[in-house]
């Protein structure tokens, strides 16, 4: 009897210094003492669920599931739990080359939607479209798929085939992509008619602020006398690439304000003291983020000319934070506001001049390009 008792009695102290353990981490989380009964429901639930479940499952499997349902509680289209091939994924599009076809994903209204394909891509060659809608990825729907792990099915080794089943306004159609190796070039030039240099930013990766940079100071050597900026269909990327580039053209002041939950506020400036070229800024519907930091700078500090259609309304930054086993979260931190303190998420940038692509435009028929040549020719006048 009393070796029981002695049992019971190291059991009870066991389970109190749980108890006492637990309170006081949750006191050092963060947790409010309202919150402990939700906290304890937690631990008791992943209890049951661990050893009363039909199926075997892991506590791995368990905790992911429960960062996954946590993030996903935010209602947050931008901020999602990213399992190691996600995180992998996006790594990618931020630093390096990957097998793939070339599409900037996003969701909007819970639909999956092809915010851009990247030039000179199966994607674009296929004639995919920003504002397509993927329904299907191999026959599989794309219903409740969130943008990342639906780019996770799209990506694979070069050579391999991927079919998207796409909706645009009411039309069906499949296309067959052959996945290529995805080098990531954000940065495209040359030069116009009238000495008008023209610059294509694709995406803003860890190398678009330098090859931007270089590409200017080519156009600039050259004799260019003006500058279209062309961000359409550019799904954003990395802030401080796009502060680089806005550098260039945007007076000094500031460029963006990033203000977190708490109000507080990070301020980025431009120090350019003289303005070197009349500018336009060419957007459309797939100019998200950081093309729309860039498009709202311009227009507050009246330092160019937005042309196109209104953009699509993505003004939260997001960060990742790793979580130690590859995985990770993306998560929304803060909204950005332009240099008139504009908060335009959801809302977009509306352009200065409003020209709309004729359906199935090409080259040849770029109303948004032959508007920008005008103005800036008759600005060189």
């Amino acid at each position: 009897m009393k070796s029981v008792k002695r049992i019971l009695g190291g059991l009870a102290i066991f389970i109190i210094s749980a108890i006492v353990t637990l309170f006081f981490l949750f006191i050092a989380m963060g947790i409010k003492p309202a919150d402990m009964s939700s906290a304890i429901k937690f631990i008791y639930a992943f209890s049951i669920v661990k050893h009363e479940s039909v199926d075997t499952v892991t506590a791995k499997s368990l905790f992911d599931g429960a960062v996954k349902g946590m993030v996903e509680s935010l209602k947050d289209q931008h901020s999602v739990y990213l399992d190691k091939d996600s995180m992998n994924t996006f790594m990618m599009h931020t630093e390096g080359e990957y097998g793939g076809v070339g599409i900037y994903l996003g969701q909007k209204d819970k639909e999956l939607l092809v915010i851009a394909p990247m030039d000179g891509t199966p994607a674009e060659r296929a004639g995919v479209k920003s504002g397509d809608r993927i329904i299907k990825i191999d026959g599989i729907s794309t219903i409740d798929m969130d943008s990342d792990v639906a780019a996770n099915k799209i990506r694979g080794k070069a050579g391999t085939v991927v079919k998207l089943t796409l909706l645009r306004g009411k039309d069906t159609k499949e296309v067959e992509l052959k996945r290529e190796l995805i080098e990531i070039k954000t940065v495209a030039g040359k030069m116009l008619d009238n000495n008008i240099a023209y610059i294509r930013i694709s995406a803003f990766n860890e190398n678009t602020g330098a090859e931007f940079d270089k590409e200017w100071k080519k156009q600039e050597n050259d004799g260019a006398k003006a500058i279209i900026l062309d961000l359409r269909e550019n799904p954003g990327g990395l802030l401080t690439e796009c502060v680089d580039v806005a550098k260039h053209f945007v007076p000094k002041g500031p460029i963006v304000t990033v203000v977190d939950r708490n109000g507080n506020k990070e301020e980025y400036d431009s120090e350019l003291v003289n303005k070197r070229f009349p500018l336009v800024v060419l957007v459309d519907g797939g100019s998200a983020s950081a093309s729309e930091i860039i498009a709202g700078a311009v227009q507050d500090t009246k330092s160019g000319t937005l042309i196109g259609e209104k953009t699509y309304g993505k003004g939260s930054v997001q960060t990742i934070f790793r979580l130690g086993d590859g995985t990770g979260i993306k998560l929304t931190i803060a909204k950005y506001a332009t240099p008139l303190n504009r908060f335009i998420d959801g809302i977009g940038v509306e352009p200065d001049i409003k020209v709309a692509l004729p359906v199935n435009a090409t080259a040849a028929n770029d109303t948004q390009l032959d508007k920008a040549l005008e103005i800036l020719k008759s600005k060189l006048k």
